[in-house]
């Protein structure tokens, strides 16, 4: 299964040239990487990156991060997959740069 973390151009940088990403400020006071599944991820890009003019997101195989992953209840109802840990970049399957949150949904492959 495929998990998906929107990330900003730098921080993929960040990721693709280190190997991994230990997360944003956001996530590290969290105490996890934010992630989404595919359902989730277009809506998670408006709501949170409405104003960013370019985005990448990482398609992570959820497997390959064992048990880091746990899907959790966020305050909307839905449960969303957090990374508790790093993400690596030998667990990221695939890259999608996007013009911003609008293009995400039409950037990534059908579920």
């Amino acid at each position: 299964m495929l998990i998906y973390k929107i990330l900003l151009p730098p921080e993929w940088a960040v990721l693709d040239s280190t190997g991994r990403f230990d997360g944003t400020p956001f996530d590290k006071e969290s105490g996890f990487i934010h992630c989404s599944s595919r359902a989730q991820v277009a809506g998670v890009a408006k709501r949170v990156f409405a104003g960013e003019p370019a985005l990448v997101v990482a398609a992570a195989d959820a497997g390959a991060l064992g048990d880091t992953v746990r899907w959790e209840e966020a305050s909307d109802g839905g449960l969303y997959p957090h990374i508790y840990g790093t993400l690596p970049r030998d667990a990221v399957v695939a890259v999608y740069p996007v013009p911003g949150a609008d293009a995400v949904d039409a950037a990534l492959p059908p579920e």
